[in-house]
């Protein structure tokens, strides 16, 4: 069963490549960090304080298509964590039928964050053991 979990943190550094977000278990204490890049990172934040910008970016583009295509963005699983690589879903609802795409954890937070109101994320218990046996 998939665990609920919340965006807690978002750290960009300048001087890095890789940037972290900590997703927080909703009804828990675990925590679930990810590298992702300088784009995504200020994509994510950008959206959570709500700081517009003058032209779509990628992830706005993303949302628009798949609404304006009549799809109804459900919520993301980060589903899969295979040779130190974090697998998720975007999940849209089109026309009754459910539709998985294969994301980044990334992107698919990005997304998340970028609907309104924002997606629900989750992540199987399986990646969280996993994560959890790899400290």
């Amino acid at each position: 069963m998939p665990v609920a979990m919340e965006l807690s943190r978002i750290i960009i550094s300048e001087i890095n490549d890789s940037q972290v977000i900590y997703l927080k278990e909703i009804d828990g204490t675990r925590t679930f960090p990810i590298l992702i890049g300088i784009f995504e990172a200020t994509s994510i934040d950008r959206r959570v304080k709500h700081i517009e910008t003058p032209r779509p970016l990628t992830h706005d583009l993303l949302v628009g298509v798949a609404e304006a295509l009549g799809g109804e963005f459900q919520d993301v699983v980060i589903s899969a964590l295979k040779d130190h690589t974090y697998y998720a879903q975007l999940r849209i609802r089109q026309e009754g039928e459910l539709v998985e795409i294969d994301a980044r954890p990334s992107d698919a937070i990005a997304v998340a964050v970028t609907c309104e109101p924002p997606l629900p994320i989750y992540v199987a218990e399986d990646v969280l053991t996993d994560l959890a046996n790899e400290q």
